[in-house]
């Protein structure tokens, strides 16, 4: 006797090193797809959800609820340092994407995991709580604030990964940014997430480690962790 393996399928694609804007396009495309798919009913071949791994070149990002004055670098400085900016429709405030930071975007569709915002961002900081500690960070939440933090219960805690979603008849995207070895001098004229600095500093795991770390192992750390906390397979 046998057991079938009913878990949900998700494709995962490293996108690299990509453009905002082309990631953005990507996963606008495979989120609309989604969609559709529910609009049109279920048919006999089975949903394929997405996980997206990529790295930014520099861009500040602001989400529909974020606020203007948090960008505090001129147009004529940001552009001078080839830094790109997009209003953008995730939730919360401002944040930065770059180089040495993985930024993921898991396009699945909650109605066949489960229909609850709360649980799905819980459940994108349990993936990275659990990659970091791997690494011997341990890593946790504070009560009022979403991302994945450092000392989280002193009182300077620790940014290390930042999380927006946005989500359309459940289905999702947008995702996470999760500091490896990013160059932490690009916080220095935002205001990220709309979090004050001085009191919630953002970190990197080469900075609390002292070392730059191997990304493409953290992704594959980061990779099954999630599909352990969601508990779904990966297809080709």
């Amino acid at each position: 006797m046998y057991t079938v393996d009913c878990r949900q399928q998700v494709r995962y694609q490293d996108l690299g090193m990509i453009p905002y804007a082309d990631a953005w396009r990507l996963q606008t495309e495979i989120n609309e797809s989604l969609k559709a798919a529910k609009k049109g009913g279920q048919t006999a071949s089975p949903v394929i959800h997405t996980l997206l791994f990529c790295e930014h070149p520099p861009v500040y990002t602001l989400g529909k609820s974020g606020a203007d004055a948090h960008l505090q670098i001129s147009e004529e400085d940001r552009l001078a340092r080839r830094i790109e900016f997009f209003r953008i429709n995730r939730g919360g405030d401002i944040t930065y994407h770059g180089p040495g930071q993985i930024v993921g975007y898991p396009i699945f569709d909650l109605d066949l995991f489960f229909t609850d915002v709360h649980r799905y961002v819980r459940s994108l900081e349990e993936a990275v709580i659990r990659t970091l500690a791997q690494y011997g960070l341990y890593a946790g939440r504070i009560p009022g604030f979403t991302g994945v933090w450092l000392d989280w219960e002193s009182a300077s805690p620790r940014k290390i990964c930042a999380i927006g979603v946005h989500m359309s008849r459940w289905v999702t995207m947008h995702g996470f940014a999760f500091n490896v070895n990013t160059d932490l001098s690009y916080y220095q004229h935002i205001v990220p997430c709309g979090i004050d600095t001085s009191q919630k500093p953002v970190t990197s795991m080469a900075q609390e480690l002292g070392r730059e770390i191997v990304l493409q192992e953290v992704k594959e750390h980061l990779k099954r962790n999630f599909a352990e906390v969601f508990s779904y397979n990966y297809v080709e």
